[in-house]
């Protein structure tokens, strides 16, 4: 599993960013039962850098808290097979490691919500992390119903790994 860092702010948050990113990382791909060794890119950036993505990819002009960019077409949530179907397209060549895709979150968004939901900047970190990694798993939330099963699995991931609401 390999995971990349990039923070293009001066934020720095009291807890190790990568080490977080790998935890969810490992935990949602566990509970999505990925056979492979995968690879992700976190960029943090500001309001006003996530808010230049969304309006470029989404066209949509505001900031967000997180964007998610999926290398793989999935036909059904979590179903890895399509990716043997076309090997080429979705591994690194050196490594054999599955290419995930892009996650960008907006580092004052991290710590606006965590006031606004009255918990930590670590809660709100790990919990638009799997919220993104399951994105990148082919989930999408936009029924209700699609909603519901991401936000129970977004809890059940952060359950896990003991980073709940009360937990700094």
């Amino acid at each position: 599993m390999t995971s990349c860092v990039e923070n293009e702010t001066n934020v720095t948050f009291d807890f190790d960013v990568k080490n977080i990113l790998d935890l969810i990382m490992e935990q949602v791909l566990s509970e999505e039962n990925c056979p492979y060794e995968a690879q992700v890119n976190l960029l943090l950036t500001d309001n006003e850098g996530i808010h230049e993505f969304n309006r470029m990819y989404r066209q949509v002009d505001s900031p967000t808290d997180v964007l998610s960019f999926p290398m793989i077409d999935f036909e059904k949530e979590a179903d890895f097979s399509i990716v043997e179907r076309q090997e080429a397209d979705y591994f690194e060549l050196d490594s054999g490691e599955l290419l995930l895709g892009d996650i960008i979150i907006s580092v004052e968004k991290v710590t606006e919500q965590a006031l606004k939901y009255g918990h930590s900047q670590k809660r709100e970190f790990a919990f638009l992390l799997a919220h993104s990694m399951l994105h990148l798993c082919g989930y999408d939330h936009l029924t209700g119903g699609e909603a519901g099963v991401m936000e129970e699995k977004q809890e059940k991931v952060l359950a896990a790994l003991g980073i709940t609401r009360d937990v700094d």
